[in-house]
Formats: structure tokens, C-alpha cells, sequence
């Protein structure tokens, strides 16, 4: 397959297709897309950057609710940036993808002290933030300022490869060339915001990985996939290995107060920079921790907690353990949680779920004793 722009009357066929296809999905969204979500409303840099990093890997339904509290907490970068890293991560816990989080806060910072808390004019200097690749940088100018970048998200590239027709996995640098050199293409100089947030609206409720709605789509009648009966198979996936299952021990250390030892992770891999239970890769070291580090009991077990990632599937084996310690073990990685009073710790899901848990036996034991 040949990855070159199309010249001659090929380039000139290859305009028309792509004018035809803007001018659908703007007249479309006029009619059907969506017009009120909260990042749609005083549209600038900050606000799109934000929705749109957190849009990543995530449905718009689970995002809103933690945009608009992240948005009373922070409205602006300067508020980002001089608010520390953990009450980031505490508005940002259960929304997964931590990192997301930890670049954000690292890129309001940059804009802080680099550019004045001022969000950057141009492409190269947005596509240098952390967190910011090719496509999100120019899905923020395009939505806030209207500049004419391509953009070439997971729904735009499904959107694309269906309509287009283009073969080859997403994984396959020639397959993505041809995608962007599409998008291109089809990205319009005139209402360049309207047709981004469409052809994004598109993928997202119309043109989805599994049963596409193709007789709502206003670009069906030209579609490839759809006159081939491919839409199953075009964008054609990745080869999918076997998920791996992950086992791990983490040690609830219980005070006669209720409360529960936490211990911050290491700012890189899983979980980096969030509070978390102290985990071990065997119950023996599990217990020799406690042993040694808090003279706690002997624990005993609880029920298992299945966690699903990206790549694999982890299973949290906790063990509960009473312990009548006041100080923690390291004052700089260890702290004291009560649920009652649960402070500006950033938790991931699972161990927020399991800490509920906690809290609520702890009030059961309290009214049997």
C-alpha cells in the first residue's frame, strides 16, 4: 500500500471526497451532535485540555462528573499548578490512567513558569507538554482557537479506516501515515472546530467499535466498509495476546481507631504517586513485614479483589492484620487513613472500594464487641 499524497487528478479526487465528508459531519452535528457538555461551554485551551486528557481511555458519561468538580477545584492553570500533586490526584481517583493526572499537573507547571500560566500559542509548544501527543494538541487548537490541525484519535481513526476503507492494522506505521495524510485531507479551513467536535461525536455515538449505527451516519452512503459489509472488520485490530493474570499480597494494618496504614507508591509504574496498601509479591513477605516492621498480629486473609488494566488483570489478595502502633514506619511514605476523615489522599479504585470495606467491618466488630 502505498503511503504518498495522491497527486494530479488523484489529489483532486481525494479533496472532493474529503470536502464532501467535512461538509456532511458539519451539517450534521448542527442537527444531531452533542452541544452540552461542560468543556463545551466557555471554550478555551484550558478547559478543552483538560476534557480532552481526560476523555482519553474514557466514556464521556464517567468524565463529567470529575471534569466539573476538577474545574470548581482548579479553573484555571495557575490554580493547577500550585495546588499539590496529591489533592490532583485525589480529584482525579477512580478515573483511572494516573498518569494522565501527574502530566497535567506537570504541564500546568511548565505553562506556569514558561509561558506566564498563559496556555501556548502554537503546535510545537502545545505538543511539548507532557501528556500532549500529535492529536491532542491539535484537538485543542482546533476546538478552542479553530486551527486547522488534523487530528487522528482512537474514534477518528475508526471513522476514518471504515470510510476510506484503508487496510492494515492500527499498529502498522504505513497504516498510520495513510490515516493522517486522510485526516488531512478532510479537515476542513473553514469551521474547523465544528468539524473536529463531529467527526469525535461520530466515532463516539454513531460509528462505535461494535454495533455501528450506520443508518443514523450521514457519510454511510459512501462508506466502504458499510457498501463492503466490513464495518466488523475495518479499522482491523491489533493481534491480541492472551491477558496475563497478576497476583499481589497488600497488608491492612488496622488501629484499635479505625484507621488504616497507607504508603505512597513510587511516582513511576502502577499507580505511581497514589496511596496505596503496602504490597508484596508472597504472603511470607507479607507477613514478615508486619512481623518485623509493626509487631502486628498474625493477618488473616480477605476476600480477593480482581482489578482489570490495559494489558493485564491484577489480583489483590489483602490481609488483614490489628496493630496498636501510633507512628508510621517512615513518616515520609506512610500514612494514617480514616474513612471518617479521609483527607486529600489520591487512591486508586480498587483500594478506595477495599478501604470502604474496611470501615464498614470495623463498625460491625464495634457493635458486636
Amino acid at each position: 500500500m502505498s503511503t504518498d499524497p495522491p497527486r494530479g487528478p488523484d489529489a483532486a479526487r481525494a479533496a472532493a471526497a474529503g470536502a464532501r465528508f467535512a461538509d456532511a459531519l458539519i451539517e450534521w452535528h448542527a442537527r444531531a451532535g452533542r452541544h452540552d457538555l461542560p468543556w463545551q461551554r466557555d471554550r478555551n485551551p484550558y478547559r478543552v485540555w483538560v476534557s480532552e486528557i481526560m476523555l482519553q481511555q474514557t466514556q464521556v458519561g464517567t468524565v463529567i462528573p470529575y471534569y466539573e468538580r476538577f474545574m470548581r477545584r482548579f479553573p484555571d492553570i495557575v490554580a493547577l499548578a500550585g495546588a499539590p500533586l496529591d489533592e490532583v490526584l485525589h480529584l482525579w481517583s477512580g478515573l483511572g490512567y494516573y498518569a494522565r493526572a501527574r502530566n497535567l499537573h506537570r504541564a500546568a507547571l511548565h505553562v506556569r513558569d514558561e509561558h506566564g500560566g498563559r496556555f501556548p500559542q502554537s503546535f510545537e509548544a502545545v505538543a511539548r507538554l507532557p501528556g500532549i501527543g500529535r492529536s491532542t494538541a491539535g484537538a485543542i487548537l482546533a476546538l478552542s482557537r479553530g486551527q486547522r490541525f488534523p487530528i487522528l484519535d482512537g474514534n477518528v481513526r475508526r471513522v476514518l479506516a471504515r470510510q476510506f476503507g484503508v487496510e492494515g492494522s492500527a499498529s502498522d506505521r504505513n497504516t498510520e501515515k495513510r490515516l493522517w495524510q486522510i485526516s488531512a485531507q478532510c479537515t476542513p479551513t473553514q469551521h474547523v472546530d465544528v468539524y473536529t467536535q463531529a467527526i469525535m461525536d461520530l466515532g463516539a455515538t454513531i460509528c462505535t467499535r461494535r454495533n455501528p449505527s450506520c443508518a443514523q451516519c450521514p457519510v454511510a452512503e459512501r462508506c466502504v466498509a458499510r457498501l463492503a459489509g466490513r464495518q466488523h472488520e475495518l479499522p482491523m485490530a491489533r493481534h491480541r495476546r492472551e491477558r496475563p493474570v497478576r497476583q499481589v499480597f497488600m497488608v491492612a494494618v488496622r488501629r484499635h481507631d479505625g484507621s488504616v496504614l497507607l504508603e505512597r507508591r513510587p511516582e513511576s509504574g502502577i499507580w505511581g504517586g497514589l496511596w496505596c496498601l503496602p504490597q508484596f509479591d508472597t504472603r511470607a513477605d507479607a507477613e514478615d513485614y508486619l512481623r518485623h516492621t509493626l509487631s502486628g498480629a498474625a493477618p488473616r486473609p480477605l476476600e480477593a479483589l480482581r482489578h482489570a488494566f490495559t494489558h493485564f488483570d491484577l489480583v489483590i489478595m489483602p490481609l488483614l492484620a490489628h496493630c496498636s502502633g501510633i507512628s508510621p514506619p517512615d513518616p515520609a511514605r506512610h500514612a494514617w487513613y480514616r474513612a471518617s476523615v479521609p483527607g486529600a489522599f489520591g487512591l486508586p479504585a480498587p483500594i478506595s472500594r477495599l478501604l470502604r470495606r474496611l470501615a464498614t467491618d470495623a463498625v460491625q466488630e464495634q457493635l458486636l464487641d
